[in-house]
């Protein structure tokens, strides 16, 4: 009989032909996915209904999806194109004023460095870079960077580069300590790394879906707690800010109140053949469970890394340690970009980051996977030697 897992991996077609270890950079979609958004455009090529009531019931659905995946309420949940649209609110939504600082860490990815950056400039804050230990972010130096003026401290759930989990409960008790907004960026654990944003104190966190949440582009999601809500500044407001209940007859009503949630920033997000991809993937995740998921991928990256502990040839990149691994390994070796480029050669796929080979393991990958690429790492190796061998004689 098999198991979820199993019957989850033949949801995915490229598991028949590629071995494919790249999730962090996109999530490939399942068969199913294709399906349903293939029936909304045959619906409306059709004209002879609309599908807006559908649209918005699904839009709910999500929100309530959404919401029991991180620990929230689907009032604090709004849905978005990206990670960038969460970060964007927080940038330029929260009551900061001129001279306030934010802390982020050297080391993040640049969605959140370039949110922060452009609300510095437009409203004259200050941009504080973190420094980081080994590449890794490090919550000493974090505390010695607060100052009077630290305003907003912006991490990634999960680094992008090596996999670090970031210790969000630590950063959360300095938050707390010197009354300091915690803004997140999900998007490179969600999905495969159990997360609650109320246990973590997190104001707002911003997560796109299209990586682990294996949706299409233009999908993502965002938090708001209830404690900064009412805070909140928009840059710009839809008119789907407000109820309209679906009564589109009596349009010439211009004082209706917005909503009391978190659609009031969701900038008129209707892109249904996205959510309906969403709404695919969600379900694939939901039925496994994110803390199955962790332990599935976590399986099979020690699985990569018995076999590279025991080389000379490989160098491990990513901690092991168990609050601070995630779903994404890395790797390294000379000439790591031969070995990139051999990969692809034999139909494994990753990707090459910041000097390592970036192995990240979802829920369709299996164990014929890991021994695949165990496979050519081991052939690549054994052909760099031959070839230093040759070239020492």
């Amino acid at each position: 009989m098999k198991d979820k897992f199993e019957s989850a991996r033949e949801m995915f077609p490229h598991t028949n032909d590629i071995v494919y270890f790249n999730t962090a950079a996109y999530g490939p979609l399942p068969e199913k996915t294709k399906k349903a958004i293939v029936e909304n455009i045959d619906f409306r090529l059709g004209v002879e209904k609309e599908d807006i009531r559908q649209m918005y019931a699904l839009k709910d659905t999500l929100r309530d999806d959404f919401a029991i995946l991180i620990g929230a309420k689907a009032r604090q949940i709004g849905l978005s194109m990206n990670t960038s649209t969460g970060l964007d609110l927080a940038a330029y939504g929260l009551p900061l004023k001129e001279g306030d600082e934010i802390l982020v860490s050297d080391v993040e990815f640049p969605a959140a460095v370039y949110a922060w950056r452009g609300a510095s400039e437009a409203k004259n804050l200050k941009l504080t870079f973190v420094k980081s230990t080994d590449r890794e972010f490090d919550l000493g130096e974090l505390e010695k960077a607060i100052s009077h003026k630290t305003r907003v401290i912006i991490v990634s759930f999960v680094q992008f580069f090596n996999g670090y989990k970031i210790n969000l409960a630590g950063i959360s008790e300095l938050c707390k300590k010197h009354g300091i907004y915690f803004v997140v960026d999900a998007i490179q654990g969600v999905g495969a790394e159990p997360i609650n944003v109320k246990e973590f104190g997190i104001d707002i966190l911003a997560c796109g879906c299209q990586k682990w949440l294996l949706s299409p582009y233009g999908s993502g999601f965002f938090y708001v707690s209830d404690s900064v809500k009412d805070k909140l500044i928009p840059q710009s407001i839809t008119w789907y800010a407000a109820d309209w209940q679906l009564n589109h007859t009596d349009l010439f009503k211009y004082d209706l109140p917005y909503f009391d949630t978190a659609e009031k920033f969701e900038a008129g997000y209707y892109a249904t053949l996205n959510m309906l991809g969403m709404k695919v993937a969600i379900d694939i995740i939901a039925d496994l469970g994110v803390e199955n998921i962790r332990k599935h991928n976590h399986a099979l990256i020690d699985r990569l890394a018995g076999y590279l502990k025991e080389t000379e040839f490989y160098e491990i990149k990513s901690s092991l340690v168990e609050n601070e691994r995630s779903s994404i390994f890395t790797f390294t070796c000379d000439n790591h970009d031969s070995l990139f480029g051999y990969m692809l050669e034999n139909k494994v796929k990753a990707a090459n980051r910041e000097g390592s080979i970036r192995i990240s393991v979802h829920l369709f990958n299996n164990e014929n996977d890991i021994d695949k690429l165990i496979e050519v790492l081991t052939v690549y190796e054994k052909n760099y030697n031959c070839k230093a061998a040759a070239g020492a004689n």
